[in-house]
């Protein structure tokens, strides 16, 4: 069973890393092959390319290993802040450049006309982990929290995906440790109830012969 696990956060030693280090580790300790990628420490460009824009493969090398890695992955995490309602710049150019045409997702025609797509994914179950400095129930309240469409709908069962796992944790800025040590204790259980999911779906499965 194989895994990615990928965090974008500007800052070294953030707590959104930390989290991303929890997933790493229950799913390693569940058995999965686990690729991780902070993609700030790795140097991830997140510009989209004229002609990644218009659907041309992409040419960059490391680009080309995420696509390879989220095609040939069991479990998908995500761990980033919300920043206005949204991914920070580096997520949401690590999305646009990765979730690529034909590789992520299709049409039956080959042609993007704004009909239904076809997901080409085979992740079985996602973890998106996001944490803010607003409370929880006034993101849902007052902005609608866009994190959730936009991940659940927008991106992963556009692209297939269709057991999706999400947990919003704040007020961040101000937390305590104990307040840390609990959202730790959340996502790492989540990162359980996702794995279990899998597991019995790859380990049952019939056996090729060789």
């Amino acid at each position: 069973m194989k895994a990615l696990v990928v965090v974008g956060h500007p800052a070294p030693g953030s707590f959104n890393r930390a989290l991303a280090e929890s997933i790493r580790e229950t799913w390693t300790a569940a058995g999965c092959e686990v690729r991780f990628h902070d993609l700030v420490e790795e140097g991830f460009d997140p510009r989209l390319t004229a002609a990644e824009a218009r659907g041309q493969t992409s040419t960059d090398p490391l680009v080309r290993r995420h696509i390879a890695e989220l095609r040939d992955s069991d479990l998908l995490a995500v761990v980033h802040p919300n920043c206005w309602g949204a991914p920070p710049a580096i997520v949401k150019g690590w999305i646009d450049r990765v979730f690529a045409p034909d590789a992520a997702y299709g049409f039956t025609k080959g042609v993007d006309q704004g009909d239904v797509p076809i997901g080409l994914l085979t992740i079985r179950a996602a973890l998106i982990v996001n944490t803010g400095n607003t409370p929880p129930d006034r993101e849902r309240e007052a902005f609608g929290d866009p994190l959730e469409r936009m991940w659940r709908d927008c991106i992963l069962r556009y692209c297939g995906v269709r057991h999706v796992l999400r947990t919003l944790l704040g007020v961040v800025a101000t937390s305590s440790n104990e307040e840390r040590r609990r959202w730790l204790a959340e996502v790492t259980a989540l990162a359980d109830k996702a794995a279990s999911t899998v597991i019995p779906t790859v380990f049952n499965a019939p056996r090729r012969r060789s």
